[in-house]
């Protein structure tokens, strides 16, 4: 891509010359991103269930509509946003995911983001996994807490931060975040072990659930469903992956919901999510629950998926995404567009959002697909590989 293309002209753009600049160093590196239109068969999205054009959703949004559930909540929850919608939904998820507590947001960077800007205080310690997602980096960015990285899923490393800081006079509370599914790696965290060290050293454990919600554990509850109830966790469970919504819900202890209420920011100053969405969370919830099969349809296609794509250079991460990586930047992008052509959505992932010399394809199973479409999957991906 060359500077033409990105319309640089520094007389023309006086007011934004450094962030054409910096967008043509993008391009440069290989690294500029574009909006692209849905094409192809659905390997990249987080619709893990297929929830997103469910009829019984959509047969859900219609009666909440019919009833009289407004579209907007037409203000803050404190200034009369807060809907009855909201309320029934909190707590159904608090006694579905065995919480004390839930709090409804409008998405799962918004909740991250608001819980490690708010709970951790002054003279505390958040220790998070060195792969934990950009938005748990915004809230620490703008918390109080000290803030160190654990290389990612090493269980020492994370207990070598907590007594580090212990022996230079750290007092505060220890606040461990983790993501029990990550992202780009399919990878799962050691949640026993870190859920065991965050008792040793009387911890917070905050556990975003964003890709194991509706896919893994008993009812689509999660990887740390055994893990709720207890004092010291705090879940987050996104609603627009495999629940098919948007949102995100913070369960936890009651103080958690209280607290955020009252200081919470980007809470206390939002627009309440919509009182609609929060009725279709509520049905999507439901369906985890009434239809187990779907968990069970996309378990075959991921295991199906790994005999295919493993031997091709994807890492058997035992999950619904599967990485292949590619290394270089360029070349990533190549093979992504390669694979497009085919026929098949799959993306390439670049820095910064994976380490650097990790450029990758990002295979997402989903029951947007067919046993069939991943096996036609395999073979243009050997392809695009030669």
């Amino acid at each position: 891509m060359n500077r033409d293309s990105l319309h640089f002209d520094a007389a023309a753009e006086p007011y934004l010359e450094p962030q054409s600049r910096d967008l043509v160093a993008l391009a440069e590196r290989g690294r500029s991103r574009h909006l692209i239109p849905r094409a192809g068969r659905d390997f990249s999205s987080n619709d893990y269930l297929a929830l997103a054009s469910s009829p019984a959703l959509a047969a859900a949004a219609i009666e909440a509509l019919e009833r009289g559930v407004p579209l907007g909540s037409g203000g803050s929850r404190l200034l009369r946003g807060n809907h009855p919608e909201h309320e029934a939904l909190e707590e159904e998820a608090a006694r579905f995911f065995g919480s004390e507590a839930a709090l409804f947001f409008s998405s799962g960077y918004a909740a991250n983001a608001a819980l490690l800007a708010t709970l951790p205080q002054r003279g505390d310690l958040v220790v998070h996994d060195a792969l934990v997602h950009a938005s748990a980096h915004e809230g620490m960015r703008l918390g109080r807490a000290e803030v160190r990285a654990a290389a990612h899923n090493d269980i020492d490393a994370f207990a070598d931060a907590v007594a580090e800081w212990r022996r230079a006079g750290g007092t505060g509370r220890v606040w461990v975040a983790v993501e029990s599914l990550y992202s780009m790696d399919g990878d799962q965290a050691p949640l026993d072990a870190l859920a065991e060290l965050a008792d040793t050293h009387e911890a917070m454990l905050l556990i975003d659930e964003a890709h194991a919600t509706g896919v893994f554990g008993p009812d689509g509850r999660g990887l740390a469903a055994h893990l709720d109830g207890r004092d010291n966790i705090i879940t987050l469970r996104t609603c627009g992956k495999a629940l098919g919504c948007e949102g995100a819900l913070l369960c936890g202890p009651r103080i958690m919901r209280d607290f955020l209420i009252n200081r919470g920011r980007a809470f206390i100053f939002s627009t309440a999510p919509s009182p609609l969405i929060a009725a279709t969370v509520r049905a999507a919830l439901r369906l985890l629950v009434a239809e187990p099969e779907r968990r069970k349809r996309l378990h075959a296609l991921i295991a199906q998926a790994h005999d295919l794509l493993v031997p091709l250079g994807a890492i058997g991460s035992g999950s619904q995404i599967l990485p292949v990586i590619l290394g270089d930047d360029i070349r990533a992008m190549q093979v992504a567009a390669a694979v497009q052509a085919a026929g098949f959505d799959v993306r390439g992932i670049r820095p910064p959002t994976v380490p650097a010399g990790t450029a990758r394809l990002r295979v997402s199973l989903t029951l947007n697909v067919t046993s069939e479409d991943v096996t036609a999957l395999a073979a243009a991906l050997a392809e695009a590989l030669r």
